[in-house]
């Protein structure tokens, strides 16, 4: 007999997985969370200045967005917290309306994003093809090292050579041990050097003050009326759509990285709710971070959610009890770690000259107009949308040339019979009507739809539009052999678009 629950057992091991008691696995994923807190407190603060308010807020958001996250998220390891991508979308509403109201966005951003994800949104993933999502991985690892350019233009000599010494670290300390992440001892070391031969440049102190205490939860300083609503609604919804759209392309990156899967819906309505509780402790919101998490999953080897859980816990214990010391940290030494993330995330294979010869060329103009918006907007949620409409368009393209009209007339001459092979949508079925020879068919056409399938309206409305083309003539035609999907849409459609019966 079949058990109907699982045994008490089972849900021991459900609440406590196996990872919980392995040392090895405790001791990567705090360290990873401990370097990928180091990563976000100058990008945080960053992103606070984009956005226009004071770099506690991004920080605030980052520590709350990551604990959050990882206790209700989908993707295990992935990191969310202050992104550039939100602070574009809701740093005009701050500059207009005050700061309040952009915590009002935020909470309501989050709403939008649980409403979406209940919906199914998620489900809308499977519509990106593989051209984009490489067009998107490059773009991404662009966007990273471009992020890093303004930190090496016109600063002190002494950041080259301290990036380049970070480089060297990342590359070759692997070879010598994996216990510690190289990332964290270059990040170390070229502090310790800094410091004490007291090499003068750009530190994450330089960046803004770090905050001195934990933030506290309240409700945004906005008047509950309509008129809010409206202004506050826009601005959210748009930073509801750019912040699922990025989280779930990096989940899904992380998957194929980890070979697991992860609940897209679960994941997009754990970010409504992260977004939810940063707007209530004053934060500006978030999403997840695709630099971060390629530093914990790619460069640290972090796979559980207590990498992020610790990087969120971390962040706030380094600004409040470690200030003056993370104040300290070269900027070189991050943007050495965040250029080896760029490196690593760039899909190398994708521009080998092999592979282009291969690829079809609809297939890499796909992913260069993905990389090409996605680099001139900043905003990788606009190069998804244009890079999967523009592979929809080319496969429409593609399969319209597919559709292919043999006839065969009987030897007596009194019937003909077209044999229609493909799949009649709108762009295949407007070159259907013109394949038909109206004037000198016999009286008896017969269109064999045994090797196609329709699928919409427009195939309808050509089919519609062939038989009164024959029926003008005198002829009479028959559709045969549709299958039963396409018999439906005929039998519903048929005569109901032309006006010819």
């Amino acid at each position: 007999m079949s058990s109907s629950a699982p045994s008490p057992s089972a849900r021991l091991r459900t609440l406590h997985p196996d990872w919980l008691s392995d040392p090895k696995v405790w001791r990567t994923e705090v360290l990873a969370g401990l370097v990928v807190a180091l990563a976000l407190i100058p990008e945080a603060i960053s992103f606070s200045i984009i956005a226009g308010v004071d770099p506690a807020v991004g920080l605030f958001a980052s520590f709350t967005m990551a604990v959050t996250i990882a206790i209700i998220g989908g993707r295990p390891a992935m990191i969310s917290a202050a992104t550039g991508a939100v602070a574009l979308v809701i740093a005009p509403l701050n500059r207009e309306h005050g700061f309040g109201y952009l915590v009002a966005a935020v909470i309501l951003a989050g709403v939008f994003q649980i409403v979406l994800g209940a919906l199914g949104v998620a489900k809308l993933m499977r519509f990106v093809p593989r051209s984009v999502m490489v067009g998107f991985v490059n773009s991404l690892a662009i966007l990273i090292f471009m992020a890093q350019v303004p930190e090496m233009t016109d600063v002190p000599w002494a950041v080259y050579p301290l990036i380049a010494a970070g480089l060297a670290l990342m590359v070759f300390f692997p070879k010598v041990t994996t216990v510690i992440p190289a990332p964290l001892v270059s990040i170390v070391i070229l502090t310790v050097l800094t410091v004490s031969a007291g090499i003068a440049v750009p530190t994450v102190g330089d960046k803004g003050d770090l905050p001195s205490a934990l933030p506290v939860p309240g409700l945004p300083d906005v008047p509950i009326t309509l008129d809010t609503l409206t202004t506050v609604a826009p601005y959210a919804l748009a930073m509801a759509l750019v912040g699922l759209m990025e989280s779930l392309m990096t989940a899904k990156l992380v998957d194929d990285i980890t070979d697991t899967r992860s609940s897209k819906t679960r994941e997009s309505v754990g970010q409504g709710v992260a977004n939810i509780v940063t707007g209530f402790f004053g934060g500006m919101g978030g999403c997840a971070m695709i630099g971060q998490t390629m530093i914990n999953v790619r460069v640290s080897g972090a796979r559980t959610r207590l990498s992020t859980f610790v990087a969120g816990a971390f962040l706030m214990v380094l600004c409040i009890v470690f200030g003056p010391i993370v104040s300290d940290i070269p900027m070189a030494a991050l943007v050495a770690v965040m250029v080896m993330v760029s490196v690593a995330t760039f899909d190398w294979h994708s521009i080998a000259p092999k592979t282009l010869k291969r690829m079809p060329a609809g297939e890499i103009t796909v992913m260069v107009i993905t990389v090409a918006c996605v680099v001139a907007t900043h905003n990788l949620a606009i190069g998804v949308v244009v890079g999967s409409i523009t592979a929809m368009v080319v496969f429409a393209k593609r399969v319209a040339h597919l559709v292919e009209v043999t006839a065969v007339t009987d030897p007596d001459g009194t019937t003909v019979v077209y044999r229609v092979t493909g799949e009649l949508f709108f762009a295949s079925s407007n070159d259907l009507v013109s394949q038909f020879n109206y004037a000198t068919d016999p009286d008896r056409v017969v269109i064999d739809l045994s090797a196609a399938h329709i699928w919409d309206a427009s195939s309808v409305a050509a089919l519609d539009a062939i038989e009164s083309k024959y029926a003008q003539r005198g002829k009479t035609v028959e559709i045969i052999h549709l299958n039963g999907p396409s018999a439906r849409i005929h039998d519903t459609l048929s005569g109901e678009l032309t006006g010819s019966h």
